[in-house]
């Protein structure tokens, strides 16, 4: 199934990003699991812009809004807990709405839940981290957040990362 990643944005927009130039590092770094799933515990990661509400703000999307090509680069922390009617969805180029019918289209949380009371695997962590998936420069998301949240899942004893990216 192919994703179109600009469905909601205007087409004169969507073509602008379609023909932007994607810069990928080669090769694709890649470090196996150190044991068995069953024995990992996994944190969920997602880049669908969530948050939960009353607990910690939204993403900027007044900034975005007036700096379109700046994208918020911090994170929000997901416990494994929270409860559908807590989440608050706030990505400019995706359906939020569909966000805050089922937060399973973007964490999987019920679903890995159900893989850890079935054994498939170890446990999942006791927090999940959301950022915003847009993000034309990731200097300050590569130097700061991502090694911010890689931290704290290194302190919760995470060994794998499950990424629903949007």
């Amino acid at each position: 199934m192919t994703v179109d990643s600009f469905k909601f944005l205007p087409g004169s927009i969507a073509a602008y990003y379609r023909n932007l130039p994607v810069q990928r590092d080669e090769p694709v770094p890649f470090t196996p699991l150190s044991k068995p799933l069953e024995q990992c515990r996994f944190a969920l990661v997602t880049t669908a812009g969530i948050h939960q509400v009353g607990k910690e703000p939204p993403f900027d999307s007044e900034r975005e809004k007036r700096e379109p090509m700046w994208g918020d680069p911090t994170f929000r922390r997901i416990p494994r807990e929270i409860k559908q009617e807590e989440i608050g969805a706030c990505h400019l180029h995706t359906n939020n709405r569909d966000i805050i019918l089922d937060l399973n289209i973007a964490l999987p949380l019920q679903r890995f839940l159900e893989l850890e009371s079935e054994g498939v695997i170890g446990s999942l962590a006791p927090t999940s981290y959301s950022f915003m998936g847009y993000q034309m420069n990731t200097a300050e998301w590569r130097q700061r957040y991502a090694p911010e949240a890689a931290a704290l899942m290194k302190e919760e004893g995470v060994d794998a990362v499950f990424l629903t990216p949007f």
